[in-house]
């Protein structure tokens, strides 16, 4: 009998921008794994930043074929924090009350299902190669939904995403 394989790592990197908050915004999410990559960015004309670096993880996890193990690289302690910290089981159990961006955090954990998650803080704007590029992708979705809303969606597409 084969042994059971452990799922693959993907790299995955987050950002999301906002002008104004609300305003314009742009989410943007960089999925790696081996020498496959693929980035993924998309804006609203009125949001704001969270959900924006909501957005970017979530569609992240959508763009995922099979459970992974994902390592999630991040600025966003928001975003970290409720799942490291687990509030996101405190969420639940109060029936998402008095939680901002509850459709979005919902649909997190249903996307999250299946795959292990990790998290990695980094700090925005300073320099890290992976988390610039995000934020260049989420500032350029910014301005695309401040002219009209459109998605962009770029790169090889390998076999898990």
């Amino acid at each position: 009998m084969a042994e059971p394989t452990s799922p693959p790592t993907v790299r995955l990197v987050t950002d999301g921008a906002c002008s104004g908050n609300p305003g314009p915004g742009g989410w943007a999410c960089i999925l790696s794994i081996g020498t496959h990559t693929k980035e993924l960015s998309g804006g609203e004309g009125q949001t704001t930043n969270n959900r924006m670096e909501l957005t970017a993880l979530l569609q992240g996890l959508l763009a995922l074929k099979r459970p992974c193990q994902v390592h999630v690289v991040s600025d966003s302690k928001y975003v970290i924090d409720a799942f490291e910290q687990d509030w996101l089981s405190s969420w639940q159990r109060r029936h998402w009350k008095k939680v901002k961006n509850p459709d979005l955090w919902q649909a997190l954990v249903q996307a999250a299902r299946g795959h292990q998650l990790t998290f990695e803080w980094v700090q925005g704007h300073a320099g890290h190669p992976e988390n610039e590029r995000a934020d260049q992708l989420a500032v350029q979705a910014r301005d695309a939904a401040a002219r009209g809303p459109r998605d962009i969606r770029s790169g090889p597409i390998g076999g898990l995403f």
